[in-house]
């Protein structure tokens, strides 16, 4: 397996406005991403830059060295425009999502830094942000984590399995690494939750599966979990359905035929998101949809001098 090949890339904007999602904005410290998890649906991004949806996303990756820059020229504009009251400007802005494109906290991050000069701008803002991750890295900035206005931290876990992870995740933070940051998150009394994805159908959708890994879960001390079943773009599906051809051949064909869209049928779906939510149910895990008004701060209702909130670029 090639080693990923990092580059710098000089970014125009940091914050990408979104429709259709719980957050506003989004905020990718770096393009591709080292973890090379054959179901990311990220991998698409990719073709804006001529690539392939393939292990490019993996060994292509450019690491945009002056986010910090951009992102304060972002928040100071929109701060003049309230008087620098972070409250309002908190009240417009809504939520960003820090990683929906790559994590944030791939390998090159703990020499890069990219994500923690991001974050210290946020906390300095006080906005309202989500982060999520597959890596315990994120524990390297929990000085910083502490004192944002942080909705929530989302690890990522969707099997225990070593042989599935491995293979799907082939450059990941082993699932048990995972579970120990979530731990460690949540002795700091951060809002740290997990994503429960992708749930694969054939693969890691076994109800003593879920049952193994949703009691794990809560042992370290998750406060919400986020269950959600796979999905397949147009340009990952070839790409994903090769890895399963390779290591399930049993599985390619009726998998294939749940995923002749990029969702499986809606009675999949259905069936399978009641047997999850019963089983957090029977480990007392909410969904945070039901907890999102008790976790996260508002700011201050401050006007702080512009020398004080503004980072030296």
């Amino acid at each position: 397996m090639n080693a990923p090949e990092y580059s710098t890339k000089s970014a125009k904007v940091m914050m990408n406005r979104v429709s259709n999602m719980p957050f506003r904005w989004s905020l990718n410290p770096y393009r591709g991403c080292s973890h090379g998890c054959s179901f990311c649906y990220a991998r698409g991004t990719h073709a804006f830059l001529g690539f392939e949806a393939d292990d490019t996303f993996r060994t292509q990756v450019l690491v945009k060295s002056n986010a910090a820059q951009v992102l304060e020229a972002q928040l100071e504009k929109m701060a003049k425009k309230h008087n620098w009251n972070l409250a309002s400007l908190a009240d417009e802005m809504g939520s960003i999502a820090v990683g929906t494109a790559t994590d944030p906290y791939q390998a090159i991050e703990a020499k890069a830094r990219i994500t923690r000069s991001c974050l210290e701008v946020l906390a300095r803002y006080q906005v309202p942000v989500s982060i999520t991750t597959r890596s315990p890295l994120i524990l390297q900035d929990v000085d910083i984590l502490g004192k944002m206005n942080l909705q929530s931290i989302n690890i990522s876990i969707h099997t225990l399995n070593p042989e599935i992870w491995r293979g799907l995740e082939p450059s990941s933070p082993a699932p048990a690494k995972r579970l120990e940051a979530l731990s460690q998150l949540h002795k700091e009394n951060l809002p740290v939750g997990v994503f429960l994805a992708p749930i694969i159908p054939l693969l890691t959708d076994s109800t003593p599966d879920l049952s193994r890994l949703l009691n794990e879960i809560k042992r370290h001390g998750a406060g919400f979990v986020m269950p959600s079943v796979l999905r397949l773009s147009n340009d990952v599906r070839p790409w994903f359905m090769q890895w399963v051809r390779e290591r399930y051949p049993d599985v390619e064909r009726p998998l294939g035929r749940l995923y002749r869209n990029g969702y499986p049928p809606q009675s999949y779906v259905e069936l399978k998101m009641s047997r999850v939510r019963l089983l957090m149910a029977r480990f007392d895990l909410p969904t945070y949809e039901s907890i999102s008004k008790s976790v996260g701060r508002r700011p201050a209702d401050l006007r702080p001098a512009r020398e004080q909130l503004i980072l030296p670029i």
